[in-house]
């Protein structure tokens, strides 16, 4: 890619960018939210169509100017986006040929289909049937199958916008090793990343974005990629300390927000208990931490004590100030002052394709409205108040939310629920897919969400997090919480052996 500028209304995404990947090489490009990372591939993969941009897209020697995805896969260019563009409903071999079916005079030969499919899913080490539902496999399969429908297209550069975001550790190796199974059989993959020890593990080069520019393009086995040096470069400053500075000696007030013996069954499998018996308190000012694995519990915890959004058969009991919650709706549990953000930004958190000034009052319209006619003023108001405040970055409040980086995109998030005036507010994984300096804004957020006296906790599988941010964590696993530590007496071994002692 040579020269490359891309400009939206009033912006700028990406300046005269240049940048090259040779065969069989895994090169990782890594930045802040909002540097162009995603815009650069978008440009590259006929997403963004020849003619919107500036500069040239040289493919195999040739200029090439791809107007549309299906021009860009022809020639074996395939992008897998971070939100799988997958159909639940559908079968794998249905979902891997959809729109490139395998047919003869116009009727699908579903033999060839799934013995085809049956090819791709074993390159990408996966013994499903075929014919299994893809909402019925778990995120970790469901990239893998995302990877044999770019197989299906005979890939030869395969570009993967945070692969592991939403993985487990497992999952994510599985799927850097399958990367370096690629890159033997000279298929070359662009990594776009912010995990700093999968980029270490696999990449050949590392190219950083900073504005829209490239900063530098390193050697990553040639010791010129460290993590001072990438971060450095990410965010034009050194980042000596990754969390802010608190004291954990602090005064907090009395308890604000308790559960008692919470138990909820799992809606699929009544007989099942998804959280198991579960207590806990959180005191005014106090950042109290959730640490476990995936399918610990932890989600479903936050989701049956917002107003029941997950889970059947609940029992238990939960207090806010002393007085027991009503946990029978969304609406009430609001109105009792419990906020909660989800991990799940673009599908829960947000309407992707309305405004920041849309999105952030519609958990309390009330606060912009006069006599049930929402008030534009109003509402443009505190859009900019909250911009302002928590320093989103638009250019206008009138720009769509789906346009936003991912840290904006939670800041807007965060924006919504801080609007409800929360006195308890549950955080769930609030910096997944976003780059380390946004992850030190969200992280100051929640320092002054407990400062004001705020009740605050914070659920991640990121054990530095936990660490970094928290005053007191529970552990969880398997539904039931197996410890609790003050954070002075707390470590990521302690954390662990809490989990793998609870699980013979």
């Amino acid at each position: 890619m040579r020269g490359i500028t891309k400009r939206f209304v009033g912006v700028t995404a990406l300046s005269d960018v240049t940048f090259s990947v040779t065969r069989g090489e895994i090169h990782a490009v890594v930045g802040e939210n909002g540097a162009g990372k995603s815009t650069l591939m978008k440009v590259l993969s006929g997403v963004y169509g020849h003619g919107s941009y500036d500069g040239e897209i040289i493919y195999e020697g040739e200029s090439q100017k791809f107007r549309s995805l299906a021009e860009s896969e022809k020639v074996g260019i395939v992008i897998i986006h971070q939100e799988l563009a997958l159909v639940p409903l559908l079968s794998i071999s249905e979902n891997i040929f959809l729109g490139n079916e395998q047919s003869s005079r116009g009727v699908i030969d579903w033999n060839a289909t799934h013995k085809r499919t049956a090819e791709l899913l074993a390159r990408v080490g996966l013994s499903e049937n075929p014919r299994t539902r893809v909402g019925d496999l778990g995120l970790g399969k469901q990239q893998l199958v995302e990877i044999a429908k770019a197989l299906a297209k005979d890939v030869k550069l395969l570009i993967l916008d945070e692969p592991t975001s939403s993985l487990n550790e497992a999952d994510s190796a599985a799927l850097l090793d399958l990367l370096l199974e690629f890159k033997a059989k000279g298929i070359s993959s662009i990594l776009i990343s912010h995990k700093l020890n999968e980029i270490e593990k696999v990449a050949d080069t590392v190219t950083i974005i900073r504005d829209g520019e490239v900063v530098s393009t390193l050697a990553a086995h040639g010791g010129e990629v460290t993590e001072e040096r990438v971060i450095r470069d990410m965010v034009g400053r050194d980042l000596s300390d990754r969390f802010p500075q608190r004291d954990l000696d602090r005064p907090l007030g009395e308890v604000l927000f308790e559960v008692r013996n919470w138990t909820v069954h799992d809606p699929a499998h009544p007989e099942r208990r998804a959280v198991d018996d579960v207590s806990l308190n959180v005191r005014a000012g106090e950042i109290v931490g959730i640490s476990g694995l995936m399918g610990a519990g932890r989600t479903e915890l936050a989701m049956s004590l917002f107003g029941g959004t997950y889970g059947r058969n609940i029992s238990g009991e939960a207090f806010i100030g002393g007085e027991r919650l009503d946990t029978s709706s969304v609406h009430r549990v609001v109105d009792a002052g419990l906020a909660y953000v989800t991990e799940d930004r673009k599908q829960y958190g947000l309407v992707l394709d309305d405004s920041i000034q849309r999105n952030i009052p519609l958990a309390r319209l009330e606060g912009v409205s006069d006599n049930g006619i929402i008030s534009d003023a109003r509402e443009l108001a505190v859009a900019r108040e909250y911009r302002d405040k928590l320093k989103i970055k638009s250019s206008s409040v009138r720009q769509a939310a789906v346009n936003l980086s991912g840290g904006n995109q939670q800041k807007v998030v965060l924006s919504k629920w801080l609007f409800t005036e929360p006195k308890v507010l549950i955080l769930d994984e609030p910096t997944r897919g976003i780059d380390v300096g946004a992850k030190f804004e969200i992280y100051t957020i929640i320092h002054q969400l407990a400062a004001e006296g705020r009740a605050v906790i914070v659920i991640t599988s990121e054990l530095p997090e936990i660490l970094g941010v928290c005053d007191r964590v529970y552990v969880m696993n398997e539904g039931r919480f197996v410890g609790e530590l003050p954070i002075r007496e707390a470590s990521q071994e302690k954390i662990m052996q809490m989990i793998i002692r609870a699980s013979r």
